[in-house]
Formats: C-alpha cells, sequence, structure tokens
C-alpha cells in the first residue's frame, strides 16, 4: 500500500489515479497523520469470480473489456502433437464426474 502526503497528492493526482486504477491502495497524510484512503471502486459485476479480482488486485491476472482483437479466431493454433492438452481436459472430466 503507497502512502502519499497531500501536497504530494497534489502535485501528482493523475499518477496515483493509476496507481488506483491498477487495484493499489493509497494512504493519504497530513502532516503525517493518515486522513484518507484511496481504494479502487468495485466493479459490481457479480459474474467475475471473486478469485479472479483477488489475482487481478495481486497484479497476476488483468480482467478482459469483453472485446476480442479483429482477427483472433484466424491466429495459429499452438502445436500438441501428442494432444496432452486434450488428454488432461479428458481426465478431469472424468475425475468430476
Amino acid at each position: 500500500m503507497k502512502t502519499a502526503a497531500v501536497s504530494e497528492m497534489k502535485a501528482s493526482l493523475s499518477e496515483y489515479l493509476l496507481k488506483v486504477k491498477a487495484g493499489e491502495e493509497v494512504i493519504v497524510t497530513d502532516r503525517g497523520r493518515p486522513i484518507a484512503k484511496l481504494v479502487p471502486i468495485e466493479r459490481g459485476d457479480e459474474n467475475i469470480p471473486a478469485h479472479l479480482l483477488s489475482l487481478e488486485k495481486a497484479g497476476l491476472a488483468k480482467i478482459g473489456k469483453g472485446k476480442i482483437p479483429k482477427g483472433f479466431w484466424d491466429l495459429p493454433r499452438p502445436k500438441d502433437p501428442k494432444d496432452r492438452a486434450l488428454k488432461v481436459l479428458l481426465q478431469e472430466r472424468e475425475d468430476s464426474r
């Protein structure tokens, strides 16, 4: 969690807002005493699982905006000559029954 004095916050507000937008919390101090806490607004989207939100907050994942780039489906697929991904998927499905 980042801490910033009021004077520093005023001088670099856009930088601190970018940090908050990225999920970081910022404590604002006045003469060394905490007076406010800037935190990101909750998305309000109950469709996003909590574990994904926590990964995003930790900086380990980024939740998309729901738009797939043009030409995405035309990209070449990764090679898996031994069908390992398929075998793992089928095993997971079998184990969950």
